[in-house]
């Protein structure tokens, strides 16, 4: 059976075990898939990389937010009034 893998760099469960570092800093701050009998088991994901996937996904929900709310009505308001 075929497995898709979503990186350029994969290793092995054994060498992931025998020099963890090793393996992520190969990735040069990307994800590096990690392959159980040569079928991804996970993705092995550096700090910086996670931190930047979760900033895209808040980044998604507040432009879904934005689209929800273009179409409600404006109410003009004045800085003296408030």
């Amino acid at each position: 059976m075929t497995h898709q893998i979503l990186t350029e760099i994969a290793a092995s469960i054994s060498e992931l075990k025998a020099n963890p570092m090793k393996v992520v800093s190969s990735g040069n701050g990307m994800p590096i898939a990690v392959l159980n009998r040569n079928e991804p088991a996970f993705y092995c994901v550096p700090a910086a990389a996670y931190e930047a996937m979760m900033e895209l996904l808040d980044d998604i929900e507040l432009l879904k937010l934005v689209k929800e709310r273009m179409d409600e009505p404006a109410i003009s308001v004045s800085l003296d009034d408030l």
